[in-house]
């Protein structure tokens, strides 16, 4: 047991490094010059907001007893009568919790303010994401999605892709388009950062799907070497559907197409990681590549200003992983269950399908009711000078990357400069 233990310590700090710096940086990269400060530290904060709530009430609220949505946030309240050594599996979950709020960040780049962005973080982790771990991770008789419903989901295809990708959607719609979108090409300005992120991101999902091992009832070496396998085997597959696909429409494969293949196909096989076999894990994976490399492009047809393709990826790809295990699983798997093409019958797809559907509405209604109040509050989106001339240097005071300042070794932070003067120039605001 004393190794088990180690195993998650390290499986935690994994999870960890997907958010900071591993999304940061995805992330980053594939934002404009004039964003890319403000894109790493909505992850940065995002996880020092979230890191302090999930200790308090979050681990309470998603593993502190019974409830359909979730449990007694009082019960467990900053830990008390948890036994340290439980503590490691606490900071497990919370880099869940963590990781699943920094991802919607990537779908409002440029354009919501920082101040809504603080706001809006610890509201959303109370109202969505705590109750939904509860629904989909607690897997009481009483919970939600796993319990009451029956669906299947070994690590966050609903509670996290699902949940962020609906949430990104969102607040994309009530915050508009970013001004130039679609007519300019707004470009990543160094998918040198963006492809460092995917394979950092690409390790500490190992993290991420090997350290939610089910040890009651289970063989714990097979079951890890299961995740272990198949979350190799689909992000390999999507990275092929992905560049195969970019290929016949675009005639080019890309490094941009790459990078987001291997997100595309570690999102779509967390849910069903542990459930479906080698054969199963490729299919997902092809499957989800090729589709997300389609539904990236949704957003130029139906008009919504998704910036770094959150709902394209996380939201669709989630939806893939988690209604096909109703069609790959295998009774052999954590879950017990056969999917359809093994004679299981359309009961566990239902099951998956109706899961899926319940996280939407839930993730859907209550960002939409948290969105609607700080919109009508405080405000979500950037005043469009600031956003023209760029966030870092209205939220932050800084800039990337200072080629032009003729100094060396001298600090950049907004305490050490003096004030800098807005423009009415839109040129002001073009991308490096």
């Amino acid at each position: 047991m004393d190794g088990y233990y180690a195993f998650m310590l390290i499986a935690t700090a994994f999870v960890l490094m997907m958010t900071v710096p591993a999304l940061a940086l995805f992330y980053g990269g594939m934002s404009r010059s004039k964003s890319v400060l403000n894109m790493m530290m909505m992850s940065y904060v995002a996880a020092a907001i979230v890191g302090i709530l999930y200790v308090a009430v979050g681990w309470s609220m998603g593993f502190g007893g019974d409830g359909t949505l979730f449990a007694n946030p009082f019960e467990l309240l900053w830990l008390d009568g948890v036994a340290t050594a439980d503590y490691i599996f606490v900071m497990f979950q919370m880099t869940f919790a963590i990781i699943t709020a920094a991802l919607i960040s990537g779908a409002v780049a440029d354009r919501l303010k920082f101040s809504a962005w603080v706001v809006f973080v610890p509201l959303w982790a109370v109202i969505v994401y705590f109750p939904m771990a509860h629904m989909v991770f607690s897997c009481t008789e009483d919970s939600l999605i796993c319990g009451r419903i029956g669906a299947q989901d070994y690590a966050g295809g609903t509670a996290v892709h699902i949940n962020a990708g609906v949430a990104a959607l969102v607040l994309v719609v009530l915050l508009g388009k970013r001004i130039g979108w679609p007519r300019e090409q707004m470009r990543p300005h160094n998918l040198t950062l963006t492809m460092l992120g995917a394979g950092l991101l690409w390790m500490g999902w190992y993290g991420f799907n090997v350290g939610s091992i089910v040890i009651v009832d289970q063989d714990v070496p097979s079951e890890m070497g299961r995740t272990f396998a198949t979350t190799t085997l689909a992000t390999m597959a999507a990275i092929l559907g992905w560049l195969a696909v970019e290929r016949l429409i675009h005639k080019k494969a890309t490094s941009l197409g790459a990078a987001s293949g291997i997100v595309a196909g570690l999102v779509a096989i967390t849910p069903a990681t542990g459930a479906v076999n080698l054969s199963g894990a490729v299919a997902i994976g092809a499957i989800a590549g090729a589709v997300c490399a389609w539904a990236v492009g949704l957003k130029y047809k139906l008009g919504y200003d998704d910036s770094l393709d959150v709902v394209g990826v996380h939201l669709v790809g989630g939806i893939i992983g988690t209604v096909l295990i109703g069609v790959f699983s295998t009774a052999e798997g954590a879950g017990g269950i056969d999917g359809l093409i093994y004679g299981g019958g359309f009961g566990s797809l239902g099951d998956q399908i109706l899961g899926v559907i319940v996280a939407i509405l839930y993730s859907g209604v209550l960002t939409l009711v948290i969105g609607l109040a700080i919109k009508y509050t405080i405000g979500l989106r950037l005043d469009e000078e600031d956003e023209v001339n760029g966030i870092d240097l209205a939220a932050h005071g800084e800039s990337a990357y200072d080629l032009h300042s003729g100094t060396s070794g001298g600090s950049s932070s907004v305490l050490a400069t003096a004030p800098v003067a807005k423009s009415t120039s839109s040129s002001e605001g073009a991308n490096a």
